[in-house]
Protein backbone atom coordinates (compact mmCIF):
# COMPACT_ATOMS: atom_id res chain seq x y z
CA UNK A 1 0.00 0.00 0.00
CA UNK A 2 1.60 3.23 -1.22
CA UNK A 3 1.97 6.42 0.94
CA UNK A 4 -1.59 8.16 -1.14
CA UNK A 5 -3.32 4.49 -0.50
CA UNK A 6 -2.64 4.80 3.39
CA UNK A 7 -3.64 8.02 3.67
CA UNK A 8 -6.65 7.97 1.94
CA UNK A 9 -7.89 4.89 4.25
CA UNK A 10 -6.88 6.82 7.02
CA UNK A 11 -9.24 9.19 5.88
CA UNK A 12 -11.93 7.27 5.76
CA UNK A 13 -11.45 5.18 8.41
CA UNK A 14 -11.79 8.22 10.84
CA UNK A 15 -14.70 9.73 8.89
CA UNK A 16 -16.32 6.48 9.29
CA UNK A 17 -15.56 6.43 13.51
CA UNK A 18 -12.36 4.47 13.60
CA UNK A 19 -8.96 4.94 15.07
CA UNK A 20 -6.41 4.21 12.50
CA UNK A 21 -2.81 2.80 13.87
CA UNK A 22 0.23 2.42 11.93
CA UNK A 23 2.41 -0.38 12.95
CA UNK A 24 5.19 -2.40 11.35
CA UNK A 25 4.13 -1.07 7.74
CA UNK A 26 0.24 -2.15 8.34
CA UNK A 27 -3.20 -0.13 8.94
CA UNK A 28 -4.92 -1.79 11.85
CA UNK A 29 -8.57 -0.02 11.94
CA UNK A 30 -9.84 -0.55 15.70
CA UNK A 31 -13.73 0.49 15.72
CA UNK A 32 -13.81 2.91 19.02
CA UNK A 33 -17.82 4.21 18.95
CA UNK A 34 -19.08 1.19 21.13
CA UNK A 35 -15.79 1.67 23.21
CA UNK A 36 -15.91 5.17 23.88
CA UNK A 37 -19.35 5.50 24.82
CA UNK A 38 -18.34 2.01 27.11
CA UNK A 39 -15.67 3.89 28.79
CA UNK A 40 -17.65 7.38 29.51
CA UNK A 41 -20.62 5.10 31.33
CA UNK A 42 -17.56 3.29 33.21
CA UNK A 43 -16.04 6.77 33.99
CA UNK A 44 -19.62 8.24 34.99
CA UNK A 45 -20.50 4.91 37.28
CA UNK A 46 -17.11 5.04 38.70
CA UNK A 47 -17.35 9.03 39.25
CA UNK A 48 -20.78 7.73 41.01
CA UNK A 49 -19.18 4.74 43.19
CA UNK A 50 -16.31 7.25 44.38
CA UNK A 51 -18.33 10.16 45.63
CA UNK A 52 -21.46 8.31 47.01
CA UNK A 53 -21.53 9.21 50.05
CA UNK A 54 -21.43 12.46 49.05
CA UNK A 55 -24.19 11.81 47.17
CA UNK A 56 -26.03 10.08 50.24
CA UNK A 57 -25.44 13.57 52.04
CA UNK A 58 -27.31 15.58 48.98
CA UNK A 59 -29.63 13.31 48.36
CA UNK A 60 -32.45 14.59 51.27
CA UNK A 61 -31.93 17.41 50.84
CA UNK A 62 -32.72 16.85 47.05
CA UNK A 63 -35.75 15.26 48.27
CA UNK A 64 -36.87 17.89 50.30
CA UNK A 65 -36.72 20.61 47.87
CA UNK A 66 -38.60 18.54 45.09
CA UNK A 67 -41.60 17.90 48.14
CA UNK A 68 -41.61 21.26 49.16
CA UNK A 69 -40.29 23.69 46.17
CA UNK A 70 -41.12 21.72 42.87
CA UNK A 71 -44.31 19.20 43.92
CA UNK A 72 -46.18 22.65 45.62
CA UNK A 73 -46.15 24.13 41.69
CA UNK A 74 -49.16 22.44 40.62
CA UNK A 75 -50.83 24.44 42.97
CA UNK A 76 -50.65 27.26 40.59
CA UNK A 77 -53.26 26.81 38.66
CA UNK A 78 -55.77 28.26 41.15
CA UNK A 79 -54.45 31.45 39.55
CA UNK A 80 -56.22 30.62 36.96
CA UNK A 81 -59.50 29.30 38.84
CA UNK A 82 -61.89 30.97 41.36
CA UNK A 83 -61.04 29.27 43.83
CA UNK A 84 -62.64 28.60 47.56
CA UNK A 85 -62.18 26.59 50.36
CA UNK A 86 -63.84 23.89 50.48
CA UNK A 87 -64.07 23.52 46.80
CA UNK A 88 -61.59 20.66 44.80
CA UNK A 89 -59.13 22.36 42.56
CA UNK A 90 -60.06 20.59 39.75
CA UNK A 91 -64.18 21.34 40.03
CA UNK A 92 -63.16 25.46 40.62
CA UNK A 93 -64.32 27.52 37.70
CA UNK A 94 -61.93 28.64 35.21
CA UNK A 95 -61.44 32.58 35.12
CA UNK A 96 -58.18 32.38 32.84
CA UNK A 97 -56.23 35.53 33.37
CA UNK A 98 -58.75 37.43 35.27
CA UNK A 99 -56.27 37.76 38.62
CA UNK A 100 -53.58 38.95 36.62
CA UNK A 101 -55.54 42.03 35.27
CA UNK A 102 -56.80 42.13 38.33
CA UNK A 103 -53.82 43.26 40.11
CA UNK A 104 -51.94 44.81 36.91
CA UNK A 105 -55.32 47.09 35.64
CA UNK A 106 -57.91 47.08 37.96
CA UNK A 107 -56.25 47.66 41.50
CA UNK A 108 -54.02 50.72 42.61
CA UNK A 109 -51.98 48.78 44.67
CA UNK A 110 -49.22 48.17 42.51
CA UNK A 111 -47.48 51.06 42.40
CA UNK A 112 -47.36 51.70 45.94
CA UNK A 113 -46.42 47.90 46.54
CA UNK A 114 -43.81 48.01 43.54
CA UNK A 115 -41.55 51.38 45.34
CA UNK A 116 -41.86 49.75 48.52
CA UNK A 117 -40.55 46.57 47.83
CA UNK A 118 -37.73 47.65 45.45
CA UNK A 119 -36.53 49.97 47.51
CA UNK A 120 -36.00 48.46 50.87
CA UNK A 121 -34.87 45.49 49.07
CA UNK A 122 -32.72 47.08 46.77
CA UNK A 123 -31.11 49.19 49.84
CA UNK A 124 -30.89 46.43 51.49
CA UNK A 125 -28.88 44.16 49.04
CA UNK A 126 -26.20 47.22 48.25
CA UNK A 127 -25.24 48.32 51.27
CA UNK A 128 -25.40 44.97 53.15
CA UNK A 129 -22.71 43.81 50.16
CA UNK A 130 -21.02 46.95 50.25
CA UNK A 131 -20.83 47.08 54.11
CA UNK A 132 -20.06 43.33 54.33
CA UNK A 133 -17.01 43.77 52.24
CA UNK A 134 -15.62 47.04 54.13
CA UNK A 135 -15.95 45.14 57.06
CA UNK A 136 -13.99 42.03 55.95
CA UNK A 137 -11.05 44.20 54.56
CA UNK A 138 -10.91 46.37 57.90
CA UNK A 139 -10.74 42.87 60.08
CA UNK A 140 -8.39 41.44 57.48
CA UNK A 141 -5.96 44.30 57.84
CA UNK A 142 -6.13 44.34 61.53
CA UNK A 143 -2.97 43.26 63.16
CA UNK A 144 -4.06 41.81 66.37
CA UNK A 145 -6.09 39.08 64.89
CA UNK A 146 -7.10 37.30 67.83
CA UNK A 147 -9.39 41.16 68.38
CA UNK A 148 -10.24 40.44 64.80
CA UNK A 149 -11.68 37.13 65.61
CA UNK A 150 -13.88 38.34 68.85
CA UNK A 151 -15.11 41.19 66.39
CA UNK A 152 -15.64 38.63 63.96
CA UNK A 153 -17.42 36.11 66.31
CA UNK A 154 -19.45 39.37 67.67
CA UNK A 155 -20.82 40.62 64.32
CA UNK A 156 -22.29 37.01 63.28
CA UNK A 157 -24.25 36.78 66.59
CA UNK A 158 -27.24 38.42 65.26
CA UNK A 159 -27.47 36.30 61.97
CA UNK A 160 -29.02 33.52 64.73
CA UNK A 161 -30.81 35.67 66.91
CA UNK A 162 -34.87 35.62 65.81
CA UNK A 163 -36.67 38.25 63.87
CA UNK A 164 -39.05 38.26 66.74
CA UNK A 165 -36.09 38.90 69.42
CA UNK A 166 -35.07 41.52 67.40
CA UNK A 167 -38.28 43.07 66.94
CA UNK A 168 -38.69 42.93 70.84
CA UNK A 169 -35.30 44.61 70.84
CA UNK A 170 -36.13 47.37 69.03
CA UNK A 171 -39.59 48.10 71.12
CA UNK A 172 -37.52 48.25 74.17
CA UNK A 173 -35.29 50.92 72.73
CA UNK A 174 -37.61 53.06 70.26
CA UNK A 175 -40.99 52.75 71.93
CA UNK A 176 -42.73 56.19 72.55
CA UNK A 177 -43.18 56.26 76.04
CA UNK A 178 -41.33 53.80 77.71
CA UNK A 179 -38.26 52.96 75.31
CA UNK A 180 -34.64 53.61 76.35
CA UNK A 181 -33.29 55.24 73.42
CA UNK A 182 -36.54 57.80 73.13
CA UNK A 183 -36.62 58.36 77.13
CA UNK A 184 -33.08 59.19 77.02
CA UNK A 185 -33.77 61.87 74.23
CA UNK A 186 -36.39 63.15 76.72
CA UNK A 187 -34.71 62.97 79.34
CA UNK A 188 -30.89 65.10 78.38
CA UNK A 189 -33.52 67.80 76.61
CA UNK A 190 -32.93 67.00 72.89
CA UNK A 191 -36.93 66.02 72.39
CA UNK A 192 -40.08 67.63 73.89
CA UNK A 193 -41.67 64.03 73.83
CA UNK A 194 -40.79 60.10 72.39
CA UNK A 195 -40.46 59.69 68.38
CA UNK A 196 -42.83 57.19 67.25
CA UNK A 197 -39.58 55.16 65.12
CA UNK A 198 -42.01 52.14 65.05
CA UNK A 199 -44.72 53.65 63.30
CA UNK A 200 -43.73 56.87 61.77
CA UNK A 201 -44.50 56.36 57.77
CA UNK A 202 -40.41 58.48 57.75
CA UNK A 203 -38.60 55.63 59.15
CA UNK A 204 -39.98 52.85 57.93
CA UNK A 205 -37.78 52.05 54.80
CA UNK A 206 -34.40 53.66 56.95
CA UNK A 207 -35.46 51.17 59.58
CA UNK A 208 -36.06 47.87 57.37
CA UNK A 209 -32.76 48.66 55.73
CA UNK A 210 -30.86 48.84 58.68
CA UNK A 211 -31.77 46.41 60.63
CA UNK A 212 -31.54 44.27 57.91
CA UNK A 213 -28.09 45.50 56.98
CA UNK A 214 -27.10 44.76 60.57
CA UNK A 215 -28.19 40.96 61.00
CA UNK A 216 -25.96 40.34 57.88
CA UNK A 217 -23.23 41.93 58.24
CA UNK A 218 -21.24 39.14 59.89
CA UNK A 219 -22.75 36.75 57.58
CA UNK A 220 -21.99 37.81 54.34
CA UNK A 221 -18.30 39.54 55.65
CA UNK A 222 -17.62 35.74 56.25
CA UNK A 223 -17.83 34.80 52.69
CA UNK A 224 -15.94 37.99 51.72
CA UNK A 225 -12.77 36.72 54.47
CA UNK A 226 -12.50 33.39 52.55
CA UNK A 227 -12.10 35.19 49.31
CA UNK A 228 -9.63 37.18 50.93
CA UNK A 229 -7.69 34.73 52.61
CA UNK A 230 -7.42 33.06 48.97
CA UNK A 231 -5.44 35.90 47.41
CA UNK A 232 -2.18 34.90 47.10
CA UNK A 233 0.62 36.50 49.02
CA UNK A 234 2.93 37.07 45.97
CA UNK A 235 0.64 40.04 44.74
CA UNK A 236 0.74 41.85 48.45
CA UNK A 237 4.66 41.61 47.89
CA UNK A 238 4.88 42.45 44.28
CA UNK A 239 2.25 45.67 45.30
CA UNK A 240 4.46 46.54 48.06
CA UNK A 241 7.59 46.32 45.91
CA UNK A 242 5.79 48.76 43.27
CA UNK A 243 5.88 51.23 46.03
CA UNK A 244 2.03 50.50 47.16
CA UNK A 245 0.91 51.25 50.78
CA UNK A 246 -1.67 49.28 52.86
CA UNK A 247 -4.41 51.82 51.10
CA UNK A 248 -2.77 51.19 47.73
CA UNK A 249 -2.49 46.90 48.00
CA UNK A 250 -6.22 47.22 49.39
CA UNK A 251 -7.44 49.46 46.10
CA UNK A 252 -5.15 46.96 43.45
CA UNK A 253 -4.97 43.54 45.19
CA UNK A 254 -7.52 42.95 47.49
CA UNK A 255 -10.84 44.75 45.56
CA UNK A 256 -9.89 43.09 42.29
CA UNK A 257 -9.74 39.97 43.92
CA UNK A 258 -12.93 40.12 45.62
CA UNK A 259 -15.30 41.43 42.70
CA UNK A 260 -16.05 38.07 41.23
CA UNK A 261 -17.43 37.22 44.77
CA UNK A 262 -18.91 40.47 44.99
CA UNK A 263 -20.85 39.62 41.77
CA UNK A 264 -21.71 35.88 42.65
CA UNK A 265 -23.41 37.30 45.61
CA UNK A 266 -25.14 39.91 43.65
CA UNK A 267 -26.43 37.43 40.66
CA UNK A 268 -27.37 34.88 43.50
CA UNK A 269 -29.56 37.54 45.41
CA UNK A 270 -31.04 39.85 42.42
CA UNK A 271 -33.55 37.11 41.69
CA UNK A 272 -34.89 37.88 45.14
CA UNK A 273 -35.35 41.62 44.26
CA UNK A 274 -39.05 41.23 45.09
CA UNK A 275 -39.27 38.80 47.47
CA UNK A 276 -38.99 40.40 50.90
CA UNK A 277 -38.18 38.76 55.11
CA UNK A 278 -42.05 38.18 55.55
CA UNK A 279 -40.87 37.84 59.33
CA UNK A 280 -39.56 41.33 59.70
CA UNK A 281 -42.30 43.20 57.37
CA UNK A 282 -45.09 41.41 59.95
CA UNK A 283 -43.58 42.28 62.65
CA UNK A 284 -42.61 46.22 61.58
CA UNK A 285 -45.62 46.37 59.97
CA UNK A 286 -48.41 48.36 61.33
CA UNK A 287 -51.78 50.58 60.21
CA UNK A 288 -49.53 53.46 61.18
CA UNK A 289 -46.88 52.69 58.52
CA UNK A 290 -48.77 50.39 56.66
CA UNK A 291 -48.55 52.68 52.93
CA UNK A 292 -44.27 53.08 53.21
CA UNK A 293 -43.81 49.64 54.92
CA UNK A 294 -46.54 46.92 52.85
CA UNK A 295 -44.35 45.19 50.28
CA UNK A 296 -45.32 42.32 47.88
CA UNK A 297 -44.82 39.79 50.57
CA UNK A 298 -47.44 41.34 53.05
CA UNK A 299 -49.83 42.07 50.51
CA UNK A 300 -50.12 38.11 49.50
CA UNK A 301 -50.01 36.79 52.89
CA UNK A 302 -53.04 39.87 53.84
CA UNK A 303 -55.08 38.55 50.29
CA UNK A 304 -54.23 35.23 50.95
CA UNK A 305 -54.40 34.28 54.66
CA UNK A 306 -56.53 36.99 55.87
CA UNK A 307 -58.68 37.29 53.62
CA UNK A 308 -59.03 33.91 52.04
CA UNK A 309 -58.57 35.23 48.38
CA UNK A 310 -55.92 32.74 47.17
CA UNK A 311 -56.53 32.76 43.61
CA UNK A 312 -55.68 36.78 44.04
CA UNK A 313 -52.79 35.81 45.84
CA UNK A 314 -51.07 33.04 44.13
CA UNK A 315 -51.28 35.02 40.47
CA UNK A 316 -49.43 37.61 42.36
CA UNK A 317 -46.68 35.11 43.63
CA UNK A 318 -46.37 33.34 40.05
CA UNK A 319 -45.44 37.46 38.96
CA UNK A 320 -42.85 37.59 41.57
CA UNK A 321 -41.52 33.95 40.55
CA UNK A 322 -41.55 34.59 37.06
CA UNK A 323 -39.59 37.97 37.38
CA UNK A 324 -36.98 36.80 39.59
CA UNK A 325 -36.33 34.36 37.20
CA UNK A 326 -35.86 36.79 34.30
CA UNK A 327 -33.31 38.88 36.70
CA UNK A 328 -31.28 36.45 37.56
CA UNK A 329 -30.91 35.38 33.51
CA UNK A 330 -30.50 38.70 33.03
CA UNK A 331 -28.03 39.92 35.84
CA UNK A 332 -26.03 36.65 34.89
CA UNK A 333 -26.14 37.23 30.84
CA UNK A 334 -24.71 40.55 31.58
CA UNK A 335 -21.98 39.79 34.34
CA UNK A 336 -20.73 37.12 31.42
CA UNK A 337 -20.55 39.92 29.05
CA UNK A 338 -19.14 42.21 30.24
CA UNK A 339 -16.79 40.75 32.80
CA UNK A 340 -16.78 37.10 31.82
CA UNK A 341 -17.94 35.86 35.04
CA UNK A 342 -21.23 34.24 35.51
CA UNK A 343 -22.68 31.32 38.18
CA UNK A 344 -25.14 29.65 35.30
Amino acid sequence: MGIEDSYDVATNAHACGYIVIRKTGREIMIKTRQNIALTKNSSWTNSLYKHRFLYLMVFPAVIATIIFSYIPLFGWIIAFKNYRIGLSIWKAPWTGFYQFKRFFIQGDDLVNLLRNTLITNISSLVFSLVFACAFAILLSELRYKKLGKIVQTVSFFPFFISWVTIYTILHALFAVTSGAVSMALVDVGLLKKGINFLGDERFSWVLAVVVQVWKSLGCNSVIFLASISGIPLEQYEAAEIDGAGRCGKIYYVTLPNLMPTLIVLMIMNIGWILSSNLDLFYLLTNPTNRRTMEVLDMYIYRYGLQLNDFSYATAIDIIKTVVGLILVTSANALSRMYTGKSIL
